[in-house]
């Protein structure tokens, strides 16, 4: 199968970019990532050049190892990146993409675990998509029946089909099952016309995102997350979930870390979090087990001072911690 792997990133989430990359690669794909980017390029790219293979204003090439090209993708869109996930995944499709059989949308935040073969052999079964930490939401949950309420005004029937509630850091589909792709776009986009522009998001800060509710209790406080669910509703094909341990929330079969929060793993200061009694987590050694190769995105002392922080806290959290 010819897949394709796309994210979307600005600022520090640049490390990020490279320990998704360098995990994938471990874990045995070859081929295109497309990393959709606003801002500066990483300063632990080399060798770049610009792009010839397709048409992409300004895009850049970065030859990872043998078999795995970085393309780097300049975005003009003034929506929130966490918006402009089904966008930039049938923009792909449209053109540098164009001959991928399966495309996969990964957040910077996450670091790949499993085998690639598990990975698609997973997109064979549906439109792959993972429980969130939330999960679950019951058919007659506030949430689901103010999406059903709102989008029934534009005559999108939704019909409820179980009570997961997926994360929406992570999509995989076959371009057989673009049309679900298609569904989470339209859906975002009227989703839009209650948030005051795909521009918002639960990371923008200003007025309540949806009528006189914010935060977690509104209707898409989450945004694309809350519309990704929507959209299962509303699409009548096969879904295939995994539970909240493929992406790491609780014990079971680790698929993709995914790092929730503000606090990423390349932002942490772990002395100072084992003294306030935080545990290190499955998402902070996934991370720094990932930054050697085959990007390096540290210097080495960096690396092994981390590391050995990292076992330290690790086995002292056995004594200490929350």
């Amino acid at each position: 199968m010819k897949s394709a792997i796309c994210t979307l990133f600005e600022g520090h989430y640049h490390y990020g970019v490279a320990a998704l990359t360098n995990s994938l690669y471990k874990r045995g794909f070859r081929g295109s990532i497309y990393a959709g980017y606003r801002g500066a390029l990483p300063p632990w790219v080399k060798n770049i050049y610009n792009t010839t293979e397709f048409s992409w204003p300004g895009a850049k090439t970065f030859k990872v190892a043998d078999g795995l090209v970085l393309y780097f993708l300049p975005l003009t869109t003034s929506y929130h990146l966490t918006n402009y996930k089904p966008d930039f995944m049938l923009e792909l499709w449209a053109g540098p993409a164009k001959d991928a059989e399966a495309m996969f949308y990964f957040d910077p935040d996450i670091v790949q675990v499993a085998p690639w073969t598990f990975m698609e052999e997973w997109v064979n079964c549906g439109v792959a998509v993972s429980e969130d930490v939330n999960s679950p939401l019951e058919k007659y949950h506030p949430k689901r029946v103010a999406w059903r309420n709102y989008f029934g005004k534009y005559g999108y029937m939704l019909n409820f089909k179980n009570n997961i509630y997926v994360n929406g850091g992570f999509v995989g589909a076959r371009v057989e099952n673009k049309v679900f792709i298609e569904y989470w776009r339209r859906v975002q986009e009227k989703m839009g016309e209650g948030i005051g522009g795909l521009n918002r998001s639960a990371f923008t800060k200003g007025e309540p995102l949806f009528l006189q509710d914010s935060g977690d209790f509104a209707p898409f406080g989450k945004t694309d997350q809350d519309a990704l669910n929507a959209s299962i509703e509303f699409y009548k094909g096969d879904i295939s979930y995994i539970t909240k341990a493929g992406m790491g929330f609780e014990a079971g079969l680790l698929v993709m870390a995914h790092a929730l929060g503000k606090n990423k793993p390349w932002l942490k200061l772990y002395i100072k979090d084992f003294l306030r009694g935080y545990k290190i987590g499955i998402v902070d050694k996934s991370f720094w087990n990932n930054v050697v190769e085959p990007i390096r995105i540290y210097d080495k002392i960096k690396i092994n001072m981390t590391l050995f922080e990292i076992k330290i806290f690790s086995f002292l959290n056995r004594f200490y911690s929350k």
